[in-house]
């Protein structure tokens, strides 16, 4: 892997984690299950799928890009839930 794919997937990376953490804050607000806490947890999903698409990562990169996006929202939702205390 040459240094442009792997800044690449690094910003892929980063941008599926800082981009859930705004949106587990939000959903940590909302009810369970409802409408807008579905909303929260699925609205970046699109947008690391094209970023994915775009700069030619395959199916094996899901799997850390999921791993990010979940770490985002539990990260917003500690902050929300710390800043509330």
């Amino acid at each position: 892997m040459d240094s442009s794919r792997i800044l690449n997937l690094a910003n892929l990376l980063a941008f599926a984690l800082l981009a859930n953490v705004p949106l587990g804050y939000l959903r940590e607000g909302s009810r369970k299950f409802s409408v807008r806490w579905f909303v929260y947890v699925h609205l970046s999903i699109p947008l690391i799928v094209f970023l994915r698409i775009s700069n030619g990562f395959g199916w094996d990169i899901i799997p850390f890009s999921i791993a990010c996006a979940v770490a985002g929202q539990l990260l917003g939702g500690r902050v929300r839930r710390r800043k509330e205390r």
